[in-house]
């Protein structure tokens, strides 16, 4: 393989270096003939194999590749190398047998070299051993598709094995399962992060053992959320079955420090068949049923329904607009009267009510689109537009109509009403718009005094101090013991609720509800608190409540809420 017209010398230093490249090179070479035997091997390439170098000579290299299928493609291959002109390098990856420890992940790389004689090329095979460099790759391969914490697929993985399971028509079914560990927040701050990982691998591994079969995966989604892919001939009521199981097993103490942690999770459960709709719309749906599950109590599943999903679509693009429509100016707020029941028919107070007009819904109540905006982050922001909005009718109500300007009521929306900024916000609106304190009335319900996420106890009391009025939303009785309990400053009691929309009617003055309700006005009035009434609708009920002590009341029977230019027109006439 010497240039034979190159002088001795020269030939014998460019052999020299050869011999000295291929006996210590790391990578493995073997220099074969036109048959593809092994003319030589280096010891790299016997160490590579586990077979001296020496007795690798004169055997087929293809007896050392594993893969019957790799072992023809490499001896068809070598057949382009032994020609008179040199061939372009090829590499490959392949599997080879080690007689002492097994496979070798390996890339050849075939290349050609002149033979002694002229016009001849010899295959040559350069061979590296890749098994380590494999095993980082799988490993690495492993934790991007893997969770650290439980070993389960990530969510990465699953989204893969959902999109091929939804074009995949050899199974009749895929069924879908989102799994959400209920107030998990609560466990991991009280217990603390070590604790919340312990729950998080006990939960994988009780997930994992109960959908174990060879068509099922559990993989975790979120940082308390898990995904169960199930597929084959599958029913609602066998998936059902299947998941209240593992939600039973849930329900399990979990053991941490000898203390047994009791969880729940709820579930949203999809059925369909492979190609009726896409990975992402499977997924969607899965999101909506599982956010219903929460919303219905918690600890329980909930099976896709396509009406209540229309209806819940219907609502998220509602709660997605409430930003715009503030911006855009469709929410609106307007003003319902009180009217005294002593006859004079003088109106003390108007109560603020807040509206959406939006462009497709038509004009929405609050209740249509707060729980929506407590979910969005928004009811701070709305809550605020809404005092801010009717602050700035009453100071023109005020310039207009003088002393004669009833009160303002306004209900602040839960979500501000606990906010520690309430005192605040509420004093920086009064002053924006120069309205006496005095003349601003809140109105909190039982619910909101005894929400403990915020200091409204704290707030309302602050704000009695400076001449706000404190209003008690009362449905119940024992809404009325709310006020010596909290000993809060509240200065006026509201019946509101089915109280009133069901048990006025002078047919049931002798029913045991009447009763009821002539109990929650004698209570109110050996508190030393005025009472009034929400959602009078016909004279015999006004009359009914002024006989019982009710001294002022608000209802479609007076007025409905009226917009705030009719306001000032109000006052004047009564």
């Amino acid at each position: 393989m010497n240039d034979p017209c190159a002088p001795l010398d020269m030939r014998s230093a460019a052999s020299d270096r050869f011999v000295a490249l291929f006996t210590d090179a790391p990578l493995g070479i073997a220099l074969l003939d036109a048959t593809g035997e092994i003319v030589s091997a280096n010891p790299s390439l016997g160490t590579m194999l586990g077979i001296a170098p020496d007795a690798l000579a004169d055997t087929k290299f293809t007896e050392y590749v594993r893969g019957k299928a790799d072992a023809a493609a490499l001896a068809a291959l070598l057949t382009s190398y032994t020609g008179a002109a040199p061939a372009e390098p090829t590499r490959f990856e392949t599997e080879l047998e080690n007689a002492e420890d097994g496979p070798v992940r390996t890339k050849l790389t075939l290349s050609s070299l002149p033979a002694d004689q002229a016009d001849t090329m010899y295959p040559v095979l350069m061979v590296e051993d890749i098994t380590d460099l494999n095993l980082l790759h799988e490993r690495l391969r492993h934790q991007n598709l893997h969770d650290p914490l439980t070993g389960l697929p990530n969510a990465a993985n699953f989204h893969g094995q959902l999109e091929s399971a939804m074009v995949d028509k050899s199974h009749a079914t895929v069924a879908l399962v989102l799994l959400d560990i209920d107030g998990f927040r609560v466990i991991n701050d009280g217990l603390g992060s070590e604790a919340g990982d312990k729950i998080l691998e006990a939960v994988a591994t009780t997930l994992r053992d109960a959908f174990s079969g060879a068509d099922e995966s559990v993989a975790r989604l979120t940082g308390d959320g898990f995904g169960v892919l199930l597929k084959g001939e599958l029913t609602p009521q066998y998936v059902i079955d299947r998941v209240e199981h593992a939600l039973n097993w849930l329900a399990e103490p979990i053991y941490i420090d000898d203390a047994g942690v009791g969880i729940s999770a709820s579930a949203g459960i999809v059925l369909r068949a492979p190609g009726s709709t896409t990975d992402k719309d499977m997924l969607r749906a899965a999101e909506v049923t599982l956010h219903r599950a929460k919303e219905a109590g918690r600890a329980k599943w909930m099976l896709y329904e396509t009406e209540l999903d229309a209806e819940d679509r219907r609502r998220y693009r509602l709660g997605a607009g409430i930003a715009g429509g503030i911006e855009r100016g469709e929410f609106e707020v307007r003003y319902q009267p009180t009217v005294k029941l002593d006859g004079s028919r003088l109106v003390p107070v108007v109560n603020a009510r807040l509206y959406w007009n939006h462009p497709s819904e038509g004009r929405l109540e609050r209740d249509d689109f707060l729980p929506l905006a407590d979910a969005t982050g928004m009811t701070v922001r709305i809550g605020t537009w809404m005092l801010d909005q009717a602050l700035k009718d009453y100071a023109r109500w005020q310039q207009e109509a003088g002393e004669r300007t009833p009160d303002l009521c306004v209900r602040p929306l839960r979500r501000l009403a606990i906010d520690d900024d309430l005192v605040g916000i509420v004093r920086g609106q009064l002053a924006k718009h120069d309205v006496p304190s005095t003349a601003l009335r809140l109105c909190a319900d039982s619910g909101t005094l005894v929400d403990t996420r915020g200091e409204v106890h704290d707030s309302l009391s602050v704000l009695n101090e400076i001449g706000v009025k404190l209003v008690l939303a009362v449905s119940a009785a024992a809404d009325l013991e709310l006020i010596p309990r909290s000993e809060l400053p509240v200065e006026y009691v509201s019946l509101e609720g089915q109280i009133v929309d069901a048990l006025l009617d002078v047919a049931y003055s002798g029913s045991t509800q009447f009763q009821h309700l002539e109990h929650l006005v004698r209570s109110a009035q050996q508190l030393g608190v005025p009472i009034g009434a929400a959602g009078v609708t016909t004279e015999e009920q006004a009359s009914t409540l002024a006989g019982m002590g009710v001294i002022a009341a608000r209802g479609k029977f007076f007025r409905g809420p009226l917009p705030a230019e009719e306001i000032t027109d109000l006052i004047a006439t009564g």
